[in-house]
């Protein structure tokens, strides 16, 4: 072999191997430092093939933002059945397959996140988590997506843009503002029970490894004979649970204000993988007129000693993602995501959910957002969908006819799957209205909820809540008032003192829920900026 010969095959070795540069089209990159100019000063010419296309993908990195739960952190791992609920065989409760064999793993995708700020906030701030759990099972995908706390703000979806836009900074300031936050909240007593927990030490989490999970929504269970129950699903960390206070979180996050996804990669690193135990509620499917709330209102909390938790499986967290963005950026999870033995109840909440999250999806990442791999399902796909941007596959089946993109058809396009079990069908009848539900109970649960705190827990909620509802409007603060006082009286007397000895805060400016010196830093940045010469 002659001397071209052999440095053309190690040339071409190299470009097999995959350490030689290309642009996108394959084409080798011999220089990787210099646009090509007219003289080494410029200008620069338009025909700069690799530095167009390399500065055009670069304008386009990011996909729009989330519009809630933008900032997150995941991991990969498994979800291992136990078989049984409880002590009972789980098939009396669903026929769903991940469930039915004890030690069954099906592979699994989790990312936490927290809800109202962006994707380069502080993940100290006062804000529910966000809790999703992408299923692989051998049926499809099931999305299990939640948040860290049991309950959530509002009950009817009718009300969500308007929540998120309260909690959501200022459209004018650009400033988060506790008094838009609590002029919502004090206007929606259905609320009162979140922001029980969001003002306590549960609205900050440690860390996403020691906090729980729920699924949040009422859904529904469905065994082979069709026969359905309400079910609420829980996690659990072995790892326990840890919430901060909030001066904990000031001082965490003037050091590290990325500790969180920190704590969670370099725990799956060492070895020390984070594991949670699934438990699930379990309900009779009908309207459980004896309670004094509704099993739908996913404001409330089921009393544990009328409906224990059962447990069903653990989950582990084993493996870091390989890239940021293509796993967890573009993750996408839908509460309308499914599989056979599992079902939607009529929370209407979860009914808004359901729309909502798929469709974000496919705004944010494109219609084909299922073709990529952090969300396709594990399993063979064949659809008669196409088109859209970004694919690049068609989902046909072996032997479908290619020019059948449609059904019924008789010419070997795709068929109708067999039912397995027997279908559910439940019975709905009533008149199409817009109404409450009747059993609201908006305050009890709070109430509840506060006496089951520990003290440094009461007295840190207090002090929050003092903090942010001193800088309100006095007509929030009296019906925030009334609230903590329907629900415990030892909890709207301590608020109401607190706002009684609380400094005059009529010039307070907008800050940050928990946020007590918001103004005051703005102030030091000012005196204690040091002066420079320009240069």
């Amino acid at each position: 072999m002659g001397k071209n010969q052999s440095t053309e095959k190690n040339e071409q070795t190299n470009l097999e191997n995959g350490d030689v540069l290309t642009n996108r089209q394959g084409h080798p990159v011999t220089n990787n430092q210099n646009l090509r100019t007219v003289g080494n000063r410029g200008p620069a010419t338009l025909e700069n093939y690799n530095f167009i296309e390399k500065i055009s993908h670069f304008d386009r990195e990011r996909v729009p933002e989330r519009v809630v739960h933008a900032r997150g952190a995941g991991a990969h791992g498994y979800f291992e059945a136990y078989g049984t609920a409880g002590d009972e065989p789980i098939s009396k409760y669903t026929r769903a397959k991940l469930f039915q064999e004890k030690r069954k793993r099906t592979p699994v995708f989790v990312r936490f996140s927290s809800v109202i700020h962006g994707g380069h906030s502080p993940e100290t701030l006062r804000d529910p988590r966000g809790f999703a759990v992408k299923f692989y099972t051998e049926d499809g995908n099931w999305d299990l997506v939640g948040n860290n706390l049991k309950i959530f703000f509002i009950r009817d979806a009718m009300k969500f843009p308007d929540m998120i836009h309260a909690f959501k900074p200022d459209p004018i300031t650009n400033i988060q503002d506790s008094e838009r936050f609590f002029d919502f909240c004090a206007s929606s007593p259905e609320t009162f029970h979140m922001v029980t927990f969001v003002y306590s030490p549960w609205g900050i989490p440690a860390n996403y490894r020691q906090m729980q999970g729920s699924g949040v929504n009422t859904y529904k269970w469905v065994n082979s004979e069709g026969e359905a129950v309400l079910v609420k699903y829980h996690w659990e960390p072995k790892q326990g649970i840890k919430n901060l206070t909030q001066k904990e979180a000031e001082e965490i996050q003037a050091k590290n204000f990325n500790h969180a996804t920190q704590d969670l990669y370099e725990a799956i690193e060492r070895g020390d993988y984070p594991e949670w135990e699934l438990f699930v509620q379990i309900m009779s499917d009908d309207e459980h007129p004896e309670l004094d709330f509704d099993p739908l209102d996913d404001t409330k909390l089921w009393p544990e000693d009328q409906f224990p938790w059962i447990p069903v499986g653990k989950m582990v967290l084993d493996r870091n993602p390989e890239d940021y963005f293509t796993e967890v950026e573009q993750a996408a999870f839908g509460t309308g995501v499914l599989v056979d033995g599992l079902e939607f109840s009529d929370d209407k909440m979860l009914q808004g959910r359901t729309f909502s999250y798929s469709d974000t999806q496919r705004h944010r990442v494109g219609a084909n957002y299922l073709q990529l791999p952090i969300n396709a399902p594990k399993k063979k796909v064949s659809t008669n969908q196409s088109g859209g941007q970004m694919q690049y596959k068609v989902d046909r089946a072996p032997g479908q006819n290619p020019h059948i993109n449609y059904e019924p058809s008789i010419l070997g396009g795709l068929k109708e799957a067999k039912q397995e079990g027997k279908e559910y069908t439940p019975q709905i009848e009533g008149k199409l209205v817009r109404e409450s539900i009747d059993r609201q109970s908006n305050t009890k649960q709070a109430g509840e909820t506060y006496r089951r705190f520990e003290q440094w827990e009461k007295d840190e909620l207090i002090s929050n809540l003092v903090g942010d509802l001193s800088k309100c409007d006095k007509r929030i603060q009296e019906k925030m008032i009334a609230l903590a006082e329907e629900a415990d009286e030892e909890y709207g007397r301590r608020l109401r003192e607190g706002l009684a000895n609380a400094p005059m805060q009529d010039d307070a400016g907008q800050t940050p829920l928990g946020n007590k010196d918001g103004d005051k830093a703005v102030e030091d940045a000012v005196e204690k900026g040091h002066e420079a010469k320009p240069y």
